[in-house]
């Protein structure tokens, strides 16, 4: 299976001005694998971008990425909220 850590990181790192704060977090249900994303606050609306762009972006590449199980893959970006 492919290292979503690395997949994530390497769309990620370009993005923000603290790069070494980023932290990825897994969680597994019934049906999805989930990645939670943390940043650093400062970097919460870059990863997010205007009306939610650049996170729809980051998320369309990721879920296109084939899982060899029957569940789904699902990136959380954690706002701070």
């Amino acid at each position: 299976m492919i290292n979503f850590d690395n997949l994530i990181k390497t769309i990620i790192k370009p993005l923000v001005k603290f790069p070494d704060d980023i932290k990825i977090s897994h969680q597994d249900t019934d049906d999805f694998h989930e990645y939670i994303l943390s940043t650093n606050e400062k970097d919460v609306g870059r990863v997010i971008g205007k009306r939610g762009r650049v996170a729809q972006t980051i998320r369309a590449i990721v879920y296109s990425v084939h899982v060899p199980d029957n569940k789904r893959i699902k990136l959380i970006i954690n706002d701070g909220k």
